[in-house]
């Protein structure tokens, strides 16, 4: 591998993938394109490679690079903000960047690997495959549904294109503090229980959700580069846990004993349970979780004490 464009390379799971694809190949020349709007520029302290400031829905591509100037195209850039009440600006920015992009890598069939989301299958109790309906609740789950859709059309026009979309879950680890009120469930209550005040989650915390350590999505990335079939995959622990399970986790962690404050959930709409099917993605991309609830958190948790991060 030696060139990489990485979109949305200062976002949360951005700078973690280009960090570790920096680690992995330290010859190669990466390229990091991002506009900050969800990403922030201290994610890539020690980043060594190309920056640039934009919005991949506006850039002219064409100037900027030639034809098969890169080995692989990772293509995280999203305005990820599930309450935005601009929805012509997410939809168009978030579509329009990535058609923009197949158009453009379509003429080499550059491995492309692209962020959908868990967001596709909206409110559901099952177990969510990746068979399974799509049902979007808001904007940004729409904007991605249609994302999977544009790769599903190219790939029929292009059957030997490597183009990977994957479905991320609940992904919870370091850098991700730049999202504010979108981060993390355990990024949230951490920052509570460090502060001393009692964690406070809805009535009665057994809500769950499939969390799974940056980490390990940065492996099911860049497995999906070198994929042999492509197409959609879930990325998660295949695990559901609660909100109290991660309270417990987070309490042992930083050593206290809180007591949790219940709360009514004031959303008529909320999600339950979340949890992925990884079966598929075990069994074409050799995807195996490392970090279940309790190392996870132990390891993130570690890590924002090291980091001196809030």
């Amino acid at each position: 591998m030696q060139s990489v464009l990485v979109t949305g390379g200062a976002g949360f799971i951005g700078s973690n993938l280009t960090l570790e694809l920096q680690r992995r190949h330290p010859e190669a020349w990466i390229v990091v394109m991002d506009d900050f709007r969800s990403g922030d520029f201290r994610n890539l302290e020690g980043f060594r490679g190309d920056f640039i400031a934009g919005n991949i829905a506006e850039v002219d591509i064409d100037k900027r690079f030639q034809q098969g100037a890169f080995d692989v195209i990772f293509h995280l850039a999203s305005i990820t903000d599930t309450t935005e009440q601009n929805q012509y600006r997410q939809v168009h920015d978030n579509v329009e960047g990535f058609r923009k992009l197949l158009q453009w890598a379509k003429s080499d069939q550059t491995p492309l690997v692209y962020a959908s989301s868990a967001a596709v299958y909206g409110k559901t109790e099952t177990v969510m495959g990746e068979r399974c309906k799509p049902s979007p609740q808001n904007a940004y789950a729409f904007s991605k549904i249609q994302l999977d859709h544009l790769a599903g059309y190219y790939r029929k026009q292009y059957p030997a294109w490597k183009l990977v979309g994957l479905r991320y879950f609940n992904v919870y680890g370091p850098r991700e503090a730049h999202k504010r009120h979108m981060a993390s469930m355990v990024y949230q209550l951490y920052l509570q229980m460090k502060a001393g005040k009692k964690p406070r989650i809805f009535k009665d915390g057994e809500q769950k959700r499939d969390f799974v350590y940056v980490k390990d999505v940065v492996e099911a990335t860049l497995a999906a580069s070198v994929a042999s079939v492509p197409g959609v995959y879930n990325v998660g622990s295949g695990v559901s846990s609660s909100f109290n399970d991660v309270i417990s986790r987070l309490n042992k962690a930083l050593g206290l004993a809180l007591d949790t404050e219940y709360f009514e959930n004031p959303y008529s709409f909320y999600q339950n349970v979340t949890q992925a099917d990884i079966s598929k993605s075990r069994e074409k991309l050799c995807y195996e979780p490392r970090f279940d609830l309790e190392h996870g958190i132990d390891a993130y948790v570690k890590w924002l004490l090291k980091s001196g991060e809030p």
